[in-house]
């Protein structure tokens, strides 16, 4: 990621900065978390939690006396600001993102509490109804927040490093690329929320995935678990209506075999 900004300061040895140190070693590992699992969910799992790791380091190096009078010395600085600003906007994303996730989790919950009883139970029709109305809010959230994440994204890559303060410049450096790295992920979280439903599958296949107490199982091939279980819901939709229709009509007699 350094190469992006193609700056590399000499000025904080690993020796006297291992803050530093550590927050590139957490960056070198985050570099493969797009595939560090067969699955989309498990990959960005493995991101945000590569995150926690990697913003304690951050915590340990903005907490250091030297690089609190570094900044000190530099407080009206615009990339400082600029930097600032940029992770203020982080912490509004991922306070947005995990509400929309609390949401998710009770409504996934409502749809596991309604397939579990009596076939006809009408409250199926309703949740089903209901999960279906929270992904298209959903969707319009996490796009909103995915042009946001993109602005931000430009605005780190078009930003430059300062030059007459090499210890300033490599604590931005290390912080930004933290930013980069948080943007990247982020954007993937909210696509994988704000995916469409896949084209129709075997109606029987889908529905045994999303009854599955352990979630929705991995195929052979990496695919979003969220787009899989919207179309399983709408097999099932669609199936429900037809039974109701079959109801209404009598089904088939005996005329008709």
């Amino acid at each position: 990621m350094a190469s992006k900004y193609h700056v590399r300061s000499v000025s904080f040895p690993s020796r006297s900065y291992p803050a530093i140190q550590r927050i590139e070693q957490e960056l070198d590992k985050l570099n493969q978390w797009e595939v560090s699992s067969n699955s989309i969910s498990g990959s960005i799992c493995n991101g945000l939690s590569g995150l926690e790791d990697l913003y304690k380091g951050v915590d340990d190096l903005l907490n250091l006396a030297s690089a609190q009078q570094v900044l000190s010395r530099h407080e009206n600085e615009k990339c400082l600001d600029e930097l600032l600003d940029g992770s203020v906007r982080l912490l509004d994303v991922c306070s947005i993102a995990r509400d929309i996730l609390l949401r998710f989790r009770e409504q996934v919950q409502a749809l596991q509490s309604a397939f579990r009883r009596r076939k006809g139970d009408s409250s199926i029709e309703s949740s089903v109804a209901t999960f279906t109305c929270f992904r298209k809010k959903m969707k319009r959230d996490a796009k909103k927040l995915i042009a946001s994440l993109k602005q931000m994204d430009k605005k780190l890559g078009a930003s430059s490093l300062l030059d007459q303060d090499r210890n300033l410049s490599e604590v931005i450096r290390v912080t930004r690329e933290v930013n980069v790295i948080n943007c990247s992920i982020f954007q993937s979280l909210l696509v994988f929320l704000s995916t469409s439903s896949k084209p129709k599958q075997c109606r029987w296949s889908l529905v045994s995935k999303l009854m599955l107490k352990e979630g929705i199982a991995c195929e052979e091939k990496r695919e979003n678990e969220i787009e899989t279980a919207g179309a399983a819901l709408s097999e099932v939709s669609e199936f429900r209506e037809g039974e109701k229709c079959t109801d209404e009509t009598g089904g088939f007699g005996d005329e008709h075999l």
